[in-house]
């Protein structure tokens, strides 16, 4: 045998002997230690346990069944909203950075960070379908209920399914209204029984340190209730948003719980969940609601005859952070100093100027400018209040007419900022929104005080297929002047299937000596 091929052999049985030790080692160990504890029981498995009691399970006992019970009697009220929105050009989507005129909206930013975002299909080409989810609550019979704006914002479609609907089945909700302040929408279905209404409590009785179950929808998990406490109250996580304060809370929220209710321990909604702090698009402890005594006051205004809610301003701003170096050099110990009037404005009619710092309203004191503003907003369009106010540090009065405060700021076109607002226009045929343009916005965008202002443009439809956009001045349509929105509906009105249409536009971005250009189509 080759001398090569012998020792190969011989190294194989010494592996294999060794390996054989290894087990027989391994065993031998294993014997040893099963002879040890054979010997410490050793005879129990031929006596009989006579002295051993069986174990048995406790009838079902009630313990702390407070959850338990507002759970089984909250549920049903809490729905599962499904939306589906057409999205053009993906890539323009909240949070991008494309130039367009939403890439500016703190408003947008406020979602992506404090909510992860709208979600999505992700990037692509040309227009996509998008489904998000959402929660809301039930606060009438009839059907009426409350969700987040965010929620159903935009969407196409809006559907609802029910505690006790089966798998499949959902129900076509139409949108009553919506408020961009305070991100709250009343959205409502039609069914031929009854719905089971939640309990709306009072936000301000709450403490922190109180119970509270949050209940929603998270990640489509339908019916899903988590507890917590209220961590703080009157939190404001967006600067310069005045009406949103909210109740914070350590009750996990995720994405699809939007729009559910926060809930106390005597069953009621004290809050409506509305955004979390994260990094992570996921629960971290910190969740924030809309407290009931502000969702009731909108939800009031917003099932109204105008479906929208109606806030008073006199047309004034001011620093939203208080600074004590503005009040020394003003010579003044509490109040708002004001540092802009918009011109035009009741402030502006009534004689104010920047410098002047308010003190009092109707002879109240004002402290800060949260107070001021709660006051007036709070007050109705054309009501009339007086105001205190000290200028080079003599202590004067005014009385002032109260504007309404989304068409004082129109001209801010949507820029979420200070005294911004959103009324809700009919939409038109063409797919568009308009407003009136008023000297203020012209004198912002330097163009002429001519035609109306584009406020948004349905994607897909026939405006979008022309090319009109956000921010375009319309002048004309088919040759008619248009000056105001009554102008803008009195021509469309008259549009048919199939006729031509020529917009004469000044488009956005385009100054004063910019010229205008045509726009045109044939209406489907």
């Amino acid at each position: 045998m080759d001398p090569r091929a012998s020792a190969f052999w011989m190294r194989l049985r010494a592996n294999r002997m060794a390996y054989s030790l290894s087990i027989l080692a391994t065993l031998a160990v294993g014997i040893l230690i099963g002879t040890v504890i054979s010997a410490g029981v050793k005879g129990q498995d031929k006596k009989s346990a006579s002295d051993a009691t069986p174990l048995t399970v406790p009838s079902p006992q009630q313990l702390s069944n407070q959850f338990s019970q507002i759970s089984k009697q909250l549920e049903p009220s809490v729905v599962n909203i499904n939306t589906e929105s057409t999205i053009k050009n993906p890539h323009r989507r909240r949070g991008g950075s494309s130039g367009g005129p939403d890439d500016d909206n703190p408003f947008d930013d406020f979602f992506d960070r404090f909510f992860g975002g709208q979600g999505g299909q992700g990037p692509g080409a040309g227009t996509i379908r998008e489904r998000s989810l959402g929660s809301g609550v039930i606060v009438d019979p009839k059907g009426y209920i409350v969700t987040n704006r965010h929620v159903v914002e935009k969407a196409d479609r809006v559907r609802v399914q029910l505690q006790d609907d089966p798998p499949g089945v959902q129900h076509d909700a139409r949108v009553i209204g919506s408020d961009q302040e305070t991100d709250l929408a009343v959205i409502k279905i039609d069914v031929d029984h009854p719905l089971p209404a939640a309990k709306l409590g009072n936000s301000d009785s709450m403490q922190v340190g109180d119970w509270v179950l949050a209940i929603g929808s998270p990640f489509s998990l339908r019916e899903t209730v988590t507890a917590g406490i209220v961590s703080a109250k009157g939190r404001n996580i967006v600067p310069n948003r005045q009406f949103q304060s909210f109740i914070q809370t350590d009750a996990a929220i995720n994405p699809g719980n939007s729009g559910g209710p926060l809930v106390n321990m005597l069953g009621e909604v004290i809050g409506i969940n509305t955004a979390i702090l994260t990094d992570t698009n996921a629960y971290a402890g910190v969740g924030f609601a809309m407290p009931s005594n502000t969702v009731a006051q909108v939800y009031n205004q917003l099932i109204g005859p105008d479906h929208r809610v109606a806030r008073g301003s006199i047309g004034i701003e001011f620093n939203a952070q208080e600074n004590p170096a503005i009040a020394r050099v003003y010579g003044v110990n509490q109040g708002v100093t004001i540092s802009n009037v918009v011109a035009g404005s009741p402030a502006d009619q009534a004689g104010l100027k920047v410098g002047d710092t308010i003190i009092s309203v109707d002879g109240k004191s004002v402290k800060n400018g949260d107070e001021l503003v709660a006051d007036i907003a709070s007050r109705r369009p054309g009501s009339k209040v007086n105001l205190g106010f000290v200028r080079n540090g003599k202590k004067q009065e005014s009385a002032v007419t109260v504007a309404d405060r989304a068409k004082l700021f129109a001209a801010r076109l949507g820029q979420e900022e200070e005294g911004s607002d959103e009324t809700q226009p009919k939409e038109s045929k063409l797919g568009l929104n308009v407003r009136a343009l008023t000297q203020d916005m012209a004198d912002r965008l330097d163009v002429p005080v001519k035609g109306v202002i584009v406020q948004d443009v349905k994607a897909g439809s026939f405006a979008d297929d022309v090319s009109l956009q956000r921010g375009d001045v319309i002048l004309e349509i088919n040759k008619q002047s248009v000056n105001s929105e009554e102008d803008f509906n009195r021509v469309t009105s008259t549009l048919k299937s199939g006729e031509d249409v020529v917009f004469l536009v000044r488009q956005r971005g385009a100054g004063r000596q910019d010229g205008t250009v045509f726009l045109a189509g044939t209406l489907p």
